[in-house]
């Protein structure tokens, strides 16, 4: 959106968890939207709730999750408001929330970026990428065992077809593949099916589905059991989509042919972090790391410059939004 005269509404917004890129794109945007923004990179939490004084909206990012504890801090300190820059919001409970006088909201980004980053996991598991590179690492360029795969031969399942997942299928059209959806409203012109039956006819399942009370490990011990052997899941949805030790099990047995992640159960206080001199010694992400069929990479498939543009602006707009219907309330 263009603005020719000064902004209808002026708000002062509290956004937490702002890194560099973020805090660049606020300041340029700012001035333009008619925000007011005070900035810091330290993630929402009951001790800095304070910074919000004195603005009725915040921002936050995804990256953390948002207590009981704090949201009743922050309401105290006058806050009536939650963007969080990012799609889902299962980091908030949105009900505790209102029920201390705080809205929550979401924001929209482009579909492109998660969906450019589905096919290139798509690719490289079929081609055994991880491996293949591995190996050329340490100077060994012998051809692999296992031959790679052409999506034109494969039947992919695509679970959730919002945005993003739509966007996944017009990609996939490209490469010839039969294309299988499930999801409760159909919104594009795929194939609908059941998901038990998606899983049982498909050779690679992708997840894009949100992840709520009902989706929570979607793909349990049954329904990975149910699918292809040598099946192929990708999830760039949210981590507890996917039950993790039943897929950690269906790959170690080698019931399923590999996974590409760039979503993991308990992924806090993990990812977005550098690790390098603390290994981890405990719970499934070094066991799959280990595993020559499996790619994992740390939630960052929506991370474009496009995309987080998106983010940061439709957050602020949200934001403005809110204060306008207040102020005609």
């Amino acid at each position: 959106m263009t603005y020719s005269e000064p902004p209808a509404v002026t708000a002062g917004i509290t956004l937490y968890g702002c890194g560099r890129d973020e805090e660049k794109l606020v300041r340029e945007l700012a001035p333009r939207l008619g925000v007011v923004p005070t900035l810091t990179a330290a993630a929402i939490s009951e001790a800095n709730a304070g910074l919000a004084r004195g603005n009725r909206c915040i921002s936050v990012d995804h990256k953390t999750r948002i207590t009981g504890s704090t949201l009743r801090a922050l309401s105290r300190v006058g806050v009536a408001y939650i963007s969080t820059r990012s799609i889902g919001y299962n980091h908030i409970d949105v009900e505790y929330a209102e029920s201390v006088g705080i809205s929550v909201e979401n924001v929209a980004y482009s579909p492109d970026s998660v969906a450019d980053y589905t096919l290139m996991l798509m690719l490289m598991a079929v081609r055994h990428a991880k491996s293949t590179l591995r190996r050329a690492d340490v100077h060994d360029y012998r051809l692999q065992d296992v031959r790679g795969r052409e999506l034109r031969d494969l039947t992919i399942g695509v679970v959730g077809t919002g945005r993003i997942g739509a966007a996944v299928i017009d990609r996939l059209r490209g490469f010839g593949c039969r294309i299988l959806a499930h999801d409760a409203r159909s919104g594009t012109d795929a194939d609908y099916v059941p998901l038990d039956e998606l899983l049982r006819l498909s050779d690679m399942v992708t997840l894009h589905t949100p992840l709520t009370p009902e989706t929570y490990h979607l793909l349990d011990g049954r329904r990975i059991k149910l699918m292809k052997h040598g099946a192929v899941i990708v999830n760039t949805g949210r981590g507890a989509l996917l039950e993790t030790g039943a897929l950690l099990a269906a790959l170690e047995d080698g019931r399923l042919g590999g996974a590409a992640l760039d979503v993991l159960e308990g992924e806090e206080g993990i990812f977005y972090a550098d690790r390098r001199d603390e290994p981890l010694t405990s719970g499934p992400l070094p066991r799959l790391q280990e595993l020559p069929n499996v790619l994992i990479s740390p939630h960052t498939a929506y991370y474009t410059d496009h995309a987080l543009s998106d983010t940061v602006e439709n957050s602020l707009t949200n934001c403005l939004a809110f204060e306008s219907r207040n102020q005609r309330g």
